[in-house]
């Protein structure tokens, strides 16, 4: 990795991933303020749940109800708002790292240093999931913040869970760093990479949503990576880690090993 490149490309980048992180801070402290406004309609909240189709509340997120505070914030914050940040940031900051570079003559100003290809993509990749991680420690730090100032003592609050699920996020938004980095390091066009990055991640995003909505096109699931993040199955405990961590992993480590491979050898406009 070059370190001169990853301060400079982390300082160009700094005040967009502030904004997202701040940004998701905001909206999760939202959610813990207008909870106890909602918690004093619970039963008649649980009950409109339950006379509405399973899908639809599993769809987004709502099975767990809204009995409690964990069950809120996963289904609430972390079943869609959360998710809908992250995408953005990746495919967008992923795009700017690399093809849109390419597109405006960048990247051979980059490359004219005493640096190779393959720490160039290193630098940019290291970019990337430094914002990622981030906005994930933002978001969980104001969390903590959150439940402490507006619902009561941090003794009561379910730690653990609320760890796993940014864990969750943070290993899901890895894997779609890692598509994203690779469509992007295989463009010359920003515009181009912008839009199979965004039909890629939102294709697997409705293909998942899809298929919790209907249970005849249930497979849908199957071959989206987005069903690998289940919030509510994180807070009831019931998600098996072990191949949600080798998978998501997996297909992180292949999409940054493709991206950087393909960067190194691939003939550029420049």
């Amino acid at each position: 990795m070059n370190m001169p490149l990853y301060g400079q490309m982390l300082k160009n980048h700094m005040r967009t991933m502030t904004s997202y992180a701040f940004g998701s801070a905001f909206y999760i402290l939202l959610m813990f303020w207008i909870y106890p406004s909602m918690a004093t309609q619970s039963e008649s909240l649980n009950a409109l749940i339950e006379s509405m189709p399973e899908g639809l509340g599993k769809a987004f997120g709502l099975e767990n109800g809204f009995g409690s505070i964990d069950a809120f914030i996963s289904g609430e914050y972390y079943g869609l708002l959360f998710v809908l940040i992250l995408s953005i940031f990746s495919i967008m900051t992923s795009t700017q790292l690399m093809a849109r570079l390419v597109d405006q003559g960048s990247m051979g100003y980059l490359l004219s240093a005493p640096t190779t290809r393959i720490k160039v993509a290193v630098t940019q990749a290291a970019v990337l999931l430094t914002g990622l991680l981030m906005i994930t420690l933002v978001t969980t730090l104001a969390g903590y913040g959150g439940y402490a100032w507006f619902i009561g003592n941090l003794s009561d609050f379910d730690s653990n869970g609320f760890l796993l699920l940014n864990l969750g996020a943070f290993l899901l938004f890895f894997a779609v760093c890692g598509l994203s980095f690779l469509i992007s390091a295989v463009s010359n066009d920003e515009k181009k990479a912008l839009g199979i990055a965004g039909i890629v991640v939102f294709g697997f995003f409705s293909l998942n949503l899809v298929g919790k909505i209907s249970d005849q096109l249930s497979w849908m699931q199957h071959i989206s990576l987005f069903s690998l993040f289940n919030p509510a199955g994180i807070v009831k405990g019931t998600v098996s880690w072990t191949p949600v961590v080798i998978i998501l992993l997996a297909i992180g480590m292949a999409g940054f090993i493709a991206g950087i491979t393909i960067f190194r050898k691939r003939s550029l406009l420049l």
